[in-house]
């Protein structure tokens, strides 16, 4: 049995296990949350989250791309999120690259040079600042007022802010 097999394997011992139910489509919370892909996070256990309650962004470093943006923007605009809560953390795989080595890397490998930025960082504290920065300029969210970041230590669990000068 491959993985995914394994995997849906789980999905039917989970959603037997369950009364179905409907959930509205907006979040209970109206939170929108931009993390990191990496599978040490487990947002709804370490922020004591529920089905229903925030969106969850993810991609490699909880960068926000012009992707996120447009989430960000639907999430907003269409399904009533007001906050944003951006989770980035220590030992990411994005701190051990850069920028110029794994783009050269992707163009050797396919031939192809990637039309999309890489977002290699060295400090992570920095990379949240940058990102709250770029939530906050958006002309396309009307709801900038409160985005606040946060770096997610891998071995304790605990969240630590990261202020950013208005």
């Amino acid at each position: 049995m491959d993985t995914i097999d394994s995997l849906l394997e789980n999905n039917k011992g989970f959603a037997d296990g369950l009364t179905p139910r409907h959930l509205d489509v907006e979040p209970q919370r109206h939170l929108a949350i931009v993390t990191c892909m990496d599978s040490r996070l487990d947002v709804f256990a370490a922020l004591g989250l529920g089905d229903g309650e925030a969106h969850i962004l993810r991609n490699a470093g909880g960068v926000i791309t012009d992707d996120v943006i447009r989430s960000l923007a639907l999430s907003q605009r269409r399904l009533g999120t007001r906050e944003v809560m951006l989770i980035h953390h220590d030992d990411c795989g994005l701190q051990k690259i850069t920028e110029d080595g794994f783009r050269m890397e992707l163009q050797e490998t396919t031939g192809i040079a990637p039309s999309f930025a890489i977002e290699a960082f060295k400090d992570v504290e920095e990379d949240v600042r940058q990102s709250i920065r770029r939530v906050r300029a958006s002309p396309f969210l009307p709801h900038r007022d409160v985005v606040r970041g946060f770096v997610y230590d891998v071995d304790t669990h605990r969240l630590r802010e990261v202020e950013v000068p208005e």
